[in-house]
């Protein structure tokens, strides 16, 4: 089927300055968990605000309670301890390293059998129930995220290998989808940064060291547990809408790796039975749409041309033409347009002002209203 929705964001918006204030001054236990909690709720109504205002058509709430856009699951499991991630790789431009410490985030990983103590995106659902004007979303990580939960050190007294840790992950997912279904959620979006361990090489290795597994054994394992995910939500309730976005890694205006989708398309497009494919294209890095080729008919493309990492608008008139180029491999009305990613995936945000933010929502909207009427 066309799909009736053409503007689209990923899900995380920056932050006011004063939620970060206070997000440090609880951590300092300087704020109570309620008036946090309030805060957070203002932000979400400013970012409601703003994705209407701009045109947007399918809501979030804009991730303002996270600290990262993993923290829906990594802050409400069991079974976890923090680890250092100060030591990844992150880089500007065409490649810029950055200081680890400007990129540095929470990170856990499994010590113990994984359980989920609360379902953090229940506060999100229910908010968005209340105030969202028109179709919204819930994001989460997805289950072939999981390569970074395992760590041999910390968790193989718990998971002999990442698979078995992924497997317990695909129940509590498929737990928390059913719940949030149950509230009235029609739409989730699963992210994952998962293929990028097989799209890069480079990125395999830094993340793995010696130990990395061959490609073809992480895109079987990570393909099947996502199609597994999707596969369970549907059969929760068929109608609802799911998508998957992936990206190359969007932290301070910084990406971890590149390459494009030609070494997963077949097997990921072909295999995991999402509605809507939500992918980075706003750069080079992410290679051309040959690889859309094998999308299946009636599958959203949603085309992630306009950067969230850097201030200055596409032109336009490139965005129209790129759109017409990925329509040679997916039908004009199964096509829509995004940023590549959310513009706070960590809550510190993108290098951009919130005026920034605003003109690139509004750049998609006009460009969907231009292309598709």
């Amino acid at each position: 089927m066309p799909t009736t929705h053409h503007a689209e964001h990923v899900g995380s918006l920056l932050r006011p300055p004063e939620l970060l204030q206070a997000r440090e001054a609880h951590r300092r236990g300087e704020l109570s968990d309620e008036t946090l909690a309030k805060l957070a709720d203002e932000a979400a109504l400013g970012a409601i605000a703003l994705q209407r205002e701009a045109g947007i058509e399918v809501f979030t709430d804009g991730e303002m309670r996270r600290a990262t856009w993993m923290a829906g699951l990594l802050e409400s499991l069991g079974g976890v301890v923090p680890v250092d991630v100060t030591n990844s790789s992150w880089y500007r431009g065409d490649g810029q390293p950055v200081p680890p410490e400007e990129t540095s985030f929470d990170m856990v990983a499994a010590n113990a059998r994984l359980t989920q103590k609360k379902q953090l995106t229940a506060v999100e659902a229910a908010f968005l129930l209340r105030h969202a004007p028109g179709p919204f979303k819930i994001t989460m990580m997805s289950t072939s995220m999981g390569n970074l939960l395992w760590r041999p050190e910390v968790s193989s007294a718990a998971y002999p290998d990442p698979g078995a840790m992924m497997r317990d992950l695909v129940a509590l997912r498929v737990e928390e989808i059913r719940q949030l279904i149950g509230l009235g959620v029609r739409w989730i979006q699963l992210d994952s940064l998962g293929y990028n361990f097989v799209i890069d090489p480079g990125f395999r290795t830094r993340m793995f060291g010696d130990a990395a597994p061959p490609p073809d054994v992480l895109l079987d394992l990570i393909v099947s547990v996502d199609a597994e995910l999707v596969r369970a939500t549907k059969a929760i309730d068929p109608d609802v809408t799911v998508g998957m976005h992936i990206c190359r890694g969007n932290n301070r205006s910084a990406w971890m790796s590149s390459g494009g989708y030609e070494p997963v398309a077949e097997r990921l497009f072909g295999e995991v039975p999402v509605d809507r494919f939500l992918l980075e294209y706003d750069t080079e890095r992410a290679g051309g749409f040959e690889p859309l080729r094998f999308v299946p008919e009636g599958t959203t493309v949603v085309l992630g041309l306009v950067s969230s990492k850097v201030a200055g608008l596409e032109p336009v008139d490139e965005l129209r033409r790129r759109v017409d180029e990925a329509a040679a491999y997916v039908p004009m009305e199964n096509l829509a347009i995004s940023p590549q990613c959310g513009f706070a995936s960590t809550a510190r945000g993108n290098l951009l002002t919130v005026d920034d933010q605003r003109r690139k929502l509004e750049l998609v909207a006009r460009t969907a209203a231009l292309v598709w009427g």
